[in-house]
């Protein structure tokens, strides 16, 4: 993927990780040895933001679609006795 920063590196050259996120792609900030945060360019956060909201045409054609929440449920109504006329 990117290359690893940690984060007193990533703090220290904050404009080194920016240009270098633009130029070469996703840079990761590290702490104590675990991945804590990508810097991306926005270009590619508009990318990946649009792919990961699909839209309602494609909901409805996967092949496990939830249709069953779009049909309100059927109350059973008791039936009232008609009143009786005297």
């Amino acid at each position: 993927m990117g290359h690893f920063w940690t984060d007193k590196e990533a703090k220290a050259r904050f404009g080194e990780l920016l240009e270098t996120s633009l130029t070469e792609g996703p840079q990761i900030v590290t702490r104590h040895g675990r991945e804590i945060a990508v810097l991306v360019s926005i270009e590619e956060w508009r990318r990946l933001e649009q792919r990961t909201e699909p839209n309602l045409r494609d909901l409805l054609l996967t092949p496990n679609a939830r249709t069953d929440v779009l049909v309100m449920p059927r109350h059973r109504h008791r039936h009232r006795d008609p009143p009786t006329l005297e």
